[in-house]
């Protein structure tokens, strides 16, 4: 069957040069043919997400073109004059993606609308809403390495698409040969019909003033004296994160000249992920030059912002718990004191992300609602409070993973506006004599010192994806005791969708949707979240502990990591 694949692929797949020269370096290497062709390349909840390359377990315009046609087919029987969104990042092959994408869609005579140049993802969700579409795709691998490519799927409201619809969208790929099944057509022709047109600088000026509009110091931020260092790690926020940052007032901007312009290859930061120091390392020699107040980094599709500030001699990278619990402060703090919060305001996180966000809520009165990982949650969330008309009532989301939205505009994560909340907070408390690492310690004074990290554990290939799945099991159903030392106290299963009270047997059901994903309450307010990812081949450890002091919290963690680390290693 894999060499029946392969032999079809090295005679068929012949629209990319670079597919027939990778599949002429592999033969005879029966791993190195395995790996591409033992299975297809999964369109998981959201999209598709893997290695560049040939073959049915790679990305390529086939893998594209198939997903594609899946989706024209769920959404011409869904919608009556259908139309799609399309936008694409700086990754690899991602403009070609973009290409394929649209020459499916125009060939099943469904409207398109694409974006003339590289776009981030949360203009993306954008276009979607301002253009009434019926679906959107944005081609990118996030923050994944160069080899990586992908493919997000978006509904109608703006959001990821929902599991219903992607087990639809599912059903309909699965259903089809990538090389006698998917109608696609040239897309000049298609162009010059009408079918697909370039979306106008209306639609990217509507983003920008839906941006703004989410400022409530943005008047202070000029006379400020803020000075930032800025990187788009070679990626889409670029131009719109500048433009942002100009119209608020904040001149004094140096942008990270090596990572400036759109590279797929990333050559200065292998691994584009504004969550680690790596990435930011480049940055960071900036700031020993520069002496900013703010260092900030936007992943390649600009829906994550990372940052770091001056501490000492050295700059500390903030952890997105701590971004977003800060913007959370700010934002109530400030809202409520010039009387612009919404009755029965709404705060929004996932079940990884800090709970000081709970405290945070509390003190100023707000709902907190918490979802299962995955910024489309959250943006389902704005969707039923929409449905209700209560859609003001949301006033932020975030999870821990440097995703945040203030505003309802868009359905995902935006690091535009992100970048731009961050640096008016920092201008703010500018303005107060206080720095962002002196706000953090306000935070924790305030609320208690919650310490959060998360660790990856990666299983490549087959191999990989059957020991990550034998170990969930083993976990679900051989529930240790203790971790780290702490006796556990209930386990959560989201896949049963049952929590157990460990210490009296207890059982109470999980209203969220089932997910792979265990969570392991312990002693002291600790807490181990276990999740397999969503895009990626690894299993994701969350740990939350609390201390009296930093260290404390850290030698609990570490007994715990320890634990984590004999099991999965």
């Amino acid at each position: 069957m894999i060499m029946e694949r392969y032999n079809e692929w090295c005679e068929k797949a012949v629209d990319d040069a670079d597919l027939q020269e990778e599949l002429r370096s592999v033969a005879g290497k029966e791993d190195e043919i395995r790996d591409r062709f033992y299975r297809d390349l999964e369109f998981g909840t959201g999209g598709l997400r893997g290695v560049i390359g040939a073959g049915t377990n790679r990305m390529n315009i086939y893998t594209v073109r198939r997903a594609t046609q899946g989706l024209a087919n769920y959404v011409k029987r869904s919608f009556d004059k259908p139309s799609v969104a399309i936008s694409h990042d700086s990754r690899i092959k991602s403009t070609l993606f973009a290409k394929a994408a649209a020459s499916v869609l125009a060939a099943n005579g469904i409207q398109v609308h694409m974006y003339s140049e590289l776009m981030p993802t949360p203009m993306l969700s954008y276009a979607v809403r301002a253009l009434h579409c019926s679906a959107g795709i944005m081609v990118t691998a996030s923050h994944n390495p160069a080899k990586y490519n992908g493919y997000k799927a978006y509904g109608a409201d703006g959001c990821q698409i929902t599991l219903e619809v992607a087990e639809q969208v599912i059903h309909e790929i699965n259903s089809l040969d990538l090389f006698k099944d998917v109608k696609y057509c040239d897309l000049d022709k298609a162009v010059n019909d009408g079918i697909v047109s370039y979306i106008g600088q209306d639609v990217i000026e509507g983003y920008y003033q839906n941006v703004l509009a989410q400022g409530i110091n943005t008047e202070l931020c000029a006379s400020s004296g803020l000075k930032i260092v800025y990187t788009p790690l070679n990626g889409t926020g670029n131009k719109p994160v500048r433009e942002i940052l100009s119209r608020i007032g904040i001149q004094d901007v140096t942008v990270v000249a090596e990572q400036e312009n759109p590279d797929g290859n990333f050559p200065t930061c292998p691994y584009p992920n504004p969550e680690i120091r790596e990435a930011l390392s480049l940055g960071l020699q900036y700031c020993d030059k520069v002496k900013p107040d703010l260092l900030l980094a936007t992943d390649p599709d600009a829906d994550r912002v990372g940052i770091a500030v001056p501490d000492g001699e050295d700059y500390a990278l903030f952890s997105g718990n701590e971004v977003g619990a800060l913007l959370t402060e700010y934002i109530c703090s400030q809202r409520k004191a010039k009387g612009t919060m919404p009755e029965r305001p709404v705060v929004v996180k996932t079940i990884v992300t800090t709970d000081l966000i709970k405290a945070i809520a509390k003190e100023y009165g707000l709902e907190t609602i918490e979802v299962l990982t995955g910024f489309k949650f959250i943006g389902e969330q704005i969707g039923l409070l929409e449905a209700k008309g209560e859609e003001n009532r949301y006033v932020f989301g975030f999870e821990e993973s440097y995703g945040y939205l203030a505003g309802t505009y868009v359905r995902d994560k935006d690091a535009v506006v992100a970048s731009m909340l961050i640096c008016e907070m920092a201008a703010y408390y500018r303005t107060q004599g206080i720095s962002l690492l002196q706000a953090r310690e306000n935070l924790y004074k305030k609320y208690g010192l919650f310490r959060h990290s998360l660790q990856s554990f990666t299983f490549e290939g087959e191999s990989g994806m059957n020991k990550m799945n034998a170990l969930m099991e083993s976990l679900r159903t051989e529930q240790p005791a203790a971790i780290g030392g702490l006796k556990v106290v209930s386990v959560s299963d989201y896949e049963t969708s049952l929590t157990t009270d460990k210490l009296t047997g207890k059982q109470t059901a999980i209203t969220l949707p089932k997910s792979n994903v265990l969570v392991f309450d312990l002693e002291q307010g600790a807490k181990v979240v276990i999740r397999l990812s969503g895009t990626e081949p690894k299993i994701k450890c969350y740990y939350t502990t609390i201390g009296n002091t930093m260290d404390e919290a850290l030698a609990t963690e570490a007994k715990l990591v320890e634990d984590f680390d004999k099991l999965f290693q």
